[in-house]
């Protein structure tokens, strides 16, 4: 691993920028314009009202003062009296009709020209608003004429007003009822923000924060948030923040155990290889010896050494790069599982029974290097899972069978041992997470597994069985006819 590999890539800093309004300070800012329209639509059907019964006030007075006036005798009221009763209506005249007949019943400064007509009887909620608030925006002193249905057999009845009074009196209304609004407003808008806060702002608060930490050291465990027991959209968040920072913080862990797996391997590389290298030259010497035995076992010994330092080559390989590309090609199946029982130490195991169940001349397209790994990685687990295990050599047994199907090579590595455990079956073929054993890594099965997607097979437990079986399905790779008709041609 070279040192441009070790070392960390440095990580830009943050652009923060200027700070911005925060979700307390935006969620403020929205309720004032809300309140402010709230207010508006609650001021403006209660001017309108407001104006429309001072009005009907002053006809219902003036209906009063015309029962008055049309009761004296022959009509005739003094100036005096008529001038009272008009004040106390507030008018400057009043008249009624009856009849084709429209009569004056008192005035006291009557204008010469009437600024404005407004009938009560056809008056609509529209142009009540327009008309008050054209009397609250008009200037000077302009006269109204109101027109309003009379008593008795009267058809209507007429007076007339000062629009002064009335628009002062619009005006003390508005005050008071918008100081009114304004704190019932206030109180609401502040209770709404309080409530928002608390529910909403606060935890989206929380949230942020713990990103923030945990985005300074996301293997840390300690800044996993900590979910509430709300059962709302916020409390879900929460949850799936939380098992989302726990699943990087192991994720981070077993690549972190990887990195340190590695730079170890890389200080004892060196090293092993030098040693494998001498033991290989004393290997070639052994060559040379007569003795049969060792004429027996030499060839062996040296391809295991060959074997060896290949690994060291390679050890590096897996967590850091993909596995070398397979050197593929018809073989036969049976040498490799010999070669592969040899290695493991079972052919001089009497305690443990070694069935082989291979077809006859049962051959497959693949590394004969990297099968052998996996046949390896899968004998070597069972023969521990048959450590533990009580019993005689006839019910200890590991048991390889070989079969083709069609295209496709079929292997199977089972014993009679304990089984997979349930846990592990969950994270079967990921690296440091299946071993079941004291010192264990973890790393037979997904090594196999990876040689063996490497091939375009598949690996995988076969459910039902007794003990464990494990089947590597490997397919023959697909042959260009052109091709094999040019070897032909050339053989």
């Amino acid at each position: 691993m070279s040192a441009t590999d070790e070392q960390p890539t440095p990580q830009a800093p943050r652009c923060t920028g200027p700070r911005r309004l925060g979700l307390s300070g935006k969620l403020l800012l929205l309720t004032i314009p809300l309140v402010m329209i709230a207010l508006l639509m609650i001021y403006v059907p209660s001017i309108a009202n407001f104006w429309t019964n001072r009005l009907n006030d002053r006809l219902a007075a003036a209906n009063t003062a015309a029962l008055v006036l049309d009761a004296a005798p022959l009509g005739m009221v003094p100036d005096s009296l008529a001038r009272q009763i008009l004040t106390s209506v507030g008018a400057r005249a009043v008249a009624i009709k009856m009849g084709q007949q429209r009569r004056l019943l008192a005035s006291a400064d009557l204008p010469a020209a009437i600024d404005r007509d407004i009938d009560m009887r056809t008056l609509t909620v529209w142009s009540a608003i327009v008309e008050s608030f054209e009397t609250m925006l008009d200037t000077g002193n302009q006269t109204i004429r109101v027109v309003g249905p009379a008593p008795g057999g009267a058809q209507f009845i007429e007076v007339v007003v000062d629009e002064k009074p009335l628009r002062q009196a619009m005006y003390r209304f508005s005050s008071n009822l918008l100081l009114v609004s304004l704190g019932i407003a206030m109180l609401a808008a502040g209770l709404v923000y309080l409530a928002l806060h608390y529910l909403f702002v606060r935890p989206m608060r929380r949230l942020t924060a713990n990103l923030v930490g945990f985005h300074e050291n996301p293997e840390s465990a300690a800044r996993i948030i900590v979910p509430s027991q709300r059962g709302d959209e916020i409390g879900v968040a929460e949850r799936e923040l939380s098992d989302m920072q726990r699943d990087l913080v192991s994720m981070l862990s077993q690549k972190s155990r990887l990195a340190a797996l590695g730079l170890a391997v890389s200080k004892i590389n060196h090293d092993l290889r030098n040693l494998l290298a001498s033991s290989q030259l004393l290997s070639d010497q052994l060559a040379s010896v007569p003795d049969p035995r060792v004429q027996r076992f030499a060839p062996k010994l040296m391809r295991s050494l060959e074997r060896a330092i290949d690994f060291c080559q390679s050890t590096l390989s897996y967590g850091r790069a993909q596995e070398a590309e397979p050197d593929r090609r018809m073989i036969l199946v049976e040498p490799v599982v010999t070669e592969v029982r040899e290695s493991a130490g079972l052919a001089a195991d009497a305690s443990i029974t070694w069935i082989s169940a291979i077809e006859r001349s049962l051959s497959i397209d693949a590394d004969p290097d990297q099968l052998f790994r996996v046949l390896l990685n899968l004998v070597r687990n069972a023969g521990q899972a048959l450590e533990s295990a009580k019993g005689d050599a006839a019910t200890l047994q590991i048991r390889i069978t070989g079969r083709r199907e069609g295209s496709v090579a079929i292997i199977e590595v089972s014993d009679t041992g304990p089984g997979v455990p349930a846990k592990a079956r969950e994270h079967l073929f990921e690296a440091f997470q299946t071993s079941g054993r004291p010192g264990g890594s973890g790393l037979g099965l997904a090594i196999a597994a990876e040689l063996v997607r490497a091939h375009g097979g598949d690996i995988h437990l076969v459910e039902g069985t007794i003990g464990a079986t494990f089947r590597v399905s490997i397919p023959d790779r697909a042959v260009e006819l052109q091709s094999v008709r040019n070897e032909r041609a050339r053989a």
